[in-house]
């Protein structure tokens, strides 16, 4: 019994869950700031891409994998952290990781909860506000770019711009620790794995954040 379940109980297979459901979820923050981006082309080019997210069935299949793909990943890290906190902390090294990173590595868990919260307002300022609560009421593009303008008082950008920032922290240290939990730790690779996690995360956070800044504060002036 033990034998059959210690690939997914065990300290290593809950780690090789993390490693996995982080870089299916980084795969999918890629694949939406590029949907994302057709707000700079036009209104009528991001309410298409919304509309086709929003009815085709595949996309609706996708959807119930990445709910999956999040729920694993957070329960997993939950899990993780327990295990972490009942252990004795031993200090340990990684491969060329600088201190700050490692120190990082210690609010993991916090900093995922507060992603976690900004996910939970993100979906429901969007995506259930247009599907669900008020659909029809404005196109997806008036939607979003009036929430970057106008959201929360005029401040939902800053709580957008921080939270997005905060979340490239996490991909960070999350795509590095990833790998290395997979096995890829070599003195040739790792550097080139650090340099990609550092360009990817910093890509992602550009590319979110230029968003809400250019809507709130270029776009209606």
């Amino acid at each position: 019994m033990s034998t059959a379940r210690s690939p997914f109980l065990s300290s290593l297979g809950k780690k090789y869950l993390m490693a996995l459901t982080g870089l299916f979820l980084v795969t999918f923050l890629i694949v939406h700031l590029a949907g994302n981006l057709l707000l700079y082309k036009s209104a009528e080019s991001f309410n298409v891409y919304s509309e086709f997210m929003a009815t085709n069935a595949l996309i609706r299949v996708l959807e119930i994998g990445l709910v999956l793909g999040f729920g694993a990943h957070i329960i997993d890290g939950i899990l993780l952290t327990r295990a972490n906190r009942k252990a004795r902390p031993e200090a340990y090294v990684k491969y060329e990781i600088k201190q700050t990173a490692v120190s990082f590595s210690r609010y993991m868990a916090v900093s995922g909860t507060i992603i976690l919260a900004f996910l939970v307002v993100h979906l429901r300022s969007f995506t259930i506000e247009h599907r669900f609560i008020n659909p029809g009421k404005e196109t997806a593009y008036d939607l979003v770019t009036n929430a970057f303008a106008f959201g929360w008082g005029g401040w939902y950008w800053l709580f957008y711009v921080v939270a997005i920032m905060l979340l490239g922290f996490h991909l960070n240290h999350g795509f590095q620790s990833a790998f290395q939990s997979l096995g890829f730790n070599h003195k040739r690779y790792s550097p080139l794995l650090k340099k990609v996690g550092v360009g990817i995360s910093t890509l992602l956070v550009a590319g979110f954040i230029s968003l809400p800044i250019y809507f709130r504060f270029i776009h209606n002036v």
